[in-house]
């Protein structure tokens, strides 16, 4: 069955319509092309060109950074922002750090500074003007790597100002400034990502480095090591100490940012860097416990050591520990961590799988190495 058709007259109309159309198509293209040749013939002049090499420059950027701008942070804690570079029996690298007193001390990363630890190498430290000045480790902590050196011959320095770490919000803006790659005085920018990563980064043994890491998108390279991760005050929250980066083959296992960083929490090294100035030496918190990772989740005591804190409050070997105070625990990486992070004499409770509590006094034990 075919479709209805019009009548034929009706068929006829729209037939004319459709072909008035395209008559007045063709009618409307022959007028502007006559229109066109018109104004080509005129040859009209199209007026001056611009030209943005003959703009006059703009004025000079006058008064300061606007406040809490990344700008002014930079501008504030630059000075204060050291490269350090350091020669080891078989080694030579760089790092950054930042200064603590006018008259010399500076905060770093024990890995930046150890292969010249012990008198084993050299340090120099390249300042802010382009300045230098020969450098020795004062001490340093490898389980939380941090180190103070000092700058020998110096005076009048400008000293960062510290802020505090156990405020910090996820999704503030923070600002990294360092060396990365031997580029001093590089300034980067981004959020904090997380609190309380643990994270681990070398060493073995008891001088295994744990930390309970800020975690920053800010860019972070080799050569950022030591440097301050600040806030938009233009005060020190953290020290930039480790990046996740996985290798390639394609790369030759270069590593390099991708957006996850760690800092050390300042509260943490700022007490390391006063008992390292003080008396020369560390000491780390500690409970006195051996600990591996539970198969349900947790962290399974291994060992607990005699006379130590663990075995005053009562724990026992095969205790899992799940809660440090109201944190959960997830494994042995995560309880040493919250461990380090906290202060010598302060008290926490364990959550154990069973459903017991414990309250543990955090002690203190010399850290060895110089």
């Amino acid at each position: 069955m075919g479709y209805p058709q019009a009548p034929s007259g009706e068929r006829k109309r729209r037939g004319g319509l459709i072909a008035g159309v395209a008559v007045l198509s063709l009618l409307v293209g022959a007028g502007a092309g006559g229109v066109s040749g018109y104004l080509a013939a005129e040859r009209v002049d199209p007026g001056p060109t611009i030209n943005a090499l003959e703009q006059e420059r703009p004025a000079r950027q006058t008064g300061s950074a606007p406040k809490g701008s990344i700008e002014a942070v930079a501008e504030k804690v630059s000075p204060s922002v050291v490269q350090l570079e350091v020669s080891g029996p078989g080694s030579v690298g760089e790092g950054s750090g930042f200064i603590l007193t006018d008259d010399g001390y500076i905060m770093t990363n024990n890995h930046v500074v150890e292969a010249a630890a012990e008198g084993r190498g050299h340090i120099r430290v390249v300042f802010h003007d382009g300045q230098d000045a020969k450098a020795s480790v004062v001490g340093r902590n490898p389980t939380t790597d941090i180190a103070v050196v000092k700058a020998e011959g110096v005076k009048g320095l400008q000293p960062v100002e510290l802020g505090r770490s156990d405020d910090l919000r996820v999704g503030q803006t923070v600002v990294a400034i360092g060396s990365p790659y031997d580029l001093s005085g590089t300034v980067t920018a981004g959020i904090i990502s997380a609190l309380n990563r643990p994270v681990t980064a070398g060493g073995r043994g008891d001088q295994a480095t744990a930390m309970d890491a800020i975690q920053t998108d800010a860019a972070i390279n080799p050569g950022n090591s030591g440097g301050p991760l600040v806030d938009m005050n233009g005060r020190v929250i953290g020290i930039n100490s480790a990046i996740y980066s996985p290798s390639s083959s394609s790369d030759g296992g270069r590593v390099g940012n991708i957006g996850i960083g760690f800092a050390i929490p300042i509260d943490q090294a700022r007490r390391t860097a006063d008992e390292i100035i003080e008396t020369g030496k560390a000491t780390q918190t500690y409970i006195g416990t051996m600990v591996g990772d539970a198969p349900n989740g947790g962290a399974q005591i291994v060992r607990v050591l005699q006379d130590s804190p663990a075995a005053k409050a009562g724990l026992k070997e095969g205790d899992v520990v799940v809660k440090i105070g109201d944190r959960r625990v997830e494994d042995a990486d995560e309880l040493v961590a919250a461990v380090r992070t906290r202060a010598p004499g302060e008290k926490v409770v364990l959550t154990l799988q069973s459903g017991r509590t414990v309250e543990v006094t955090l002690g203190a034990e010399p850290v060895p190495g110089n």
